[in-house]
């Protein structure tokens, strides 16, 4: 980082374009909190010719707000392929668009990219408005190690999808990534979620972030089976952004076993619930699904036995 001091603007620059960049214009905009609105996001807006985004009605009301009128285009995954040409015409002829998501910073798990993607290989000027984004808040109000972190956007909606995208992640653990990993998710979804990290990935320090910036902002902290009973209890509803701390490095030993066998067992069935546990704790798949498959007919701990794989043996 620089040791410079940064050169603020005056105090009326919002009405002031001086410092907003030319051609397509990413422009953060707020994920709750109108006065989280920039004075150059302001003066964005204020001054394009066109303004992209998912949702006309989201981002005339946020306009209406702000006493700024200005020309509005629906952009969505459904449509960005189609718009491009246009708007590469307006950017030739000297026009300044805006682009902006119903929250947050554009493209970050909303469309946008292949807009961006076409105006760089033209050869024409992307610009940004920096400003509010859910997951980099999470991560610093979550309590977890914030760098290196690893933002994953929406886990696929469905349990087989989700799970299997989940064991890819602990894959990639077992062979050496450690970072913070973050998700956004759908408060009907965070129950099923949870409760496949913590049979893929085990108990581990986790955080669940909601509503953040509005008034009813609340963040969630603890072991991921402590968040997975009290979701069970107190569901979390709103906007909802989920962190899980790096993985540790400690061996896994036959009580891990049983344990994460137990707990993916009480979800879902024999077979996937050998499937989870296997990818998360590197063990062939025959033998976990052996044990798993012995649990489920002993709810007991079973005595006299040994599984062996992956780098040594687990006594039972």
């Amino acid at each position: 980082m620089s040791d410079e001091s940064p050169a603020f603007p005056p105090a009326d620059a919002e009405s002031d374009d001086s410092t907003v960049p030319r051609g397509l214009v990413l422009v953060s905009t707020p994920i709750g909190n109108l006065g989280d609105m920039t004075r150059r996001a302001v003066a964005a807006l204020r001054t394009a010719d066109l303004v992209l985004c998912e949702d006309t009605r989201v981002t005339g009301r946020l306009l209406s707000a702000l006493g700024i009128r200005a020309r509005l285009q629906a952009l969505h995954d459904h449509n960005e392929e189609g718009r491009i040409p246009a708007v590469l015409g307006l950017l030739r002829q000297g026009c300044r668009v805006v682009l902006v998501s119903d929250a947050g910073m554009p493209l970050v798990s909303d469309p946008g990219y292949r807009l961006v993607r076409a105006v760089i290989d033209a050869g024409l000027n992307v610009g940004g408005v920096p400003g509010p984004s859910a997951a980099p808040l999470a991560l610093v109000l979550s309590g977890l190690p914030p760098q290196p972190f690893l933002f994953m956007g929406f886990p696929p909606p469905r349990p087989a999808a989700r799970r299997v995208a989940f064991a890819r992640l602990r894959q990639a653990e077992r062979a050496g990534l450690s970072a913070t990993l973050i998700w956004y998710e759908a408060p009907h979804r965070l129950s099923e979620t949870l409760a496949d990290a913590l049979a893929v990935f085990g108990d581990r320090p986790a955080a669940v972030a909601r509503e953040l910036t509005k008034r009813f902002e609340e963040i969630r902290r603890g072991l991921l089976s402590v968040l997975v009973g009290r979701q069970d209890g107190d569901p979390a509803r709103g906007e909802i952004t989920l962190l899980l701390g790096p993985a540790t490095e400690e061996p896994a030993s036959a009580d891990d076993l049983d344990r994460m066998l137990r707990e993916a067992l009480a979800a879902h069935s024999v077979k996937d619930a050998a499937d989870l546990v296997a990818a998360a704790i590197g063990l062939p798949r025959k033998t976990v699904y052996a044990r798993a498959l012995a649990l489920s007919r002993d709810k007991g701990p079973a005595t006299g036995s040994r599984l062996s794989g992956g780098g040594g043996d687990f006594p039972a």
